[in-house]
């Protein structure tokens, strides 16, 4: 048999389950999951790798109509994704209208890449609404294999990448077969403090932050890890903080127990808050976190 590689993008609208569904693919958590609509804010790649094919997966930020430069990097990373993709993997929410559909082919429909159709969530819906959601999806998008999934479930996943792995092409691995993703462990670290964020903050908070990694010293039994936690007001610098530090401290715990996780090994995890007024529109912030190359 033939070794079949290629990159695949993962398009969808916010909390469609884009990560959770790279993440169970990939068998490895790699990318953040929260509740909240756009958690995620980069196009990060997970790589899949057997003996017969390698999968480079883009998971890209959910499809929304920006409002700050933020939104207008977030889209771009999203666009960015498609132009070296040999597949693109549309990813429809089950327990959403039906409209979601005709947005995401309006805009990307008419793509000349291969696509594959994959509904997610199907296990909370009904047979009823979900025959109705694999007409929608199939009119919206009539070149496409439709494919019902649960990524948290894991159910049919490995009917979905068999239809991605007969869409490959026949070519070398791009990545070597120990890689997992491209992102650093910084990377990845600075977003799992920011998962944190998510879960624990509420409103605005959580979409006004943004993290940086200041510190990473590798000692014998310990790493110590000092981050920055961007705001853009006083009053949210406040909330982050909390009364006496109760808040930044509660958050210093649960980073800290999943950057071990990851890690595998013990940290020390120094948190520090910073105001930057309108970050989330600085071209010079947005370079600095990452967002703009």
């Amino acid at each position: 048999m033939s070794f079949k590689s290629g990159f695949v993008t993962i398009i969808g609208k916010p909390n469609s389950g884009k990560s959770t569904l790279l993440n169970a693919l990939l068998g490895e958590k790699i990318t953040i999951i929260t509740p909240k609509a756009q958690t995620t804010r980069h196009r990060i790649k997970g790589i899949l790798t057997t003996k017969n094919y390698q999968i480079v997966f883009s998971d890209t930020p959910g499809i929304i109509d920006p409002k700050y430069g933020l939104h207008k990097s977030m889209m771009k990373a999203v666009n960015e994704s498609l132009e070296d993709a040999d597949v693109i993997l549309f990813l429809l929410d089950a327990t959403k209208d039906l409209s979601e559909a005709e947005e995401i082919a309006k805009q990307y429909g008419e793509i000349n890449i291969p696509s594959i159709t994959a509904i997610n969530k199907t296990d909370a819906i009904d047979e009823k609404n979900l025959a109705a959601i694999l007409e929608s999806a199939q009119k919206n998008f009539p070149k496409s294999k439709v494919i019902s999934i649960s990524a948290l479930k894991k159910l049919n996943l490995d009917v979905l990448l068999n239809e991605i792995i007969s869409k490959l092409p026949e070519q070398p691995a791009f990545f070597s077969e120990d890689d997992l993703t491209d992102r650093s462990e910084r990377f990845i670290v600075s977003e799992l403090i920011r998962e944190k964020i998510f879960e624990q903050f509420h409103q605005e908070i959580p979409y006004s932050t943004e993290v940086a990694i200041q510190e990473w010293k590798e000692e014998k039994e310990i790493t110590k890890i000092r981050a920055d936690i961007m705001v853009e007001r006083e009053s949210q610098k406040a909330i982050l903080l909390g009364n006496k530090g109760s808040a930044i401290k509660q958050l210093g715990i649960e980073a800290r127990k999943s950057i071990e996780e990851f890690l595998k090994k013990k940290i020390f995890l120094g948190l520090t808050v910073k105001v930057n007024a309108g970050w989330r529109n600085s071209d010079r912030m947005l370079k600095y976190f990452g967002y703009e190359k």
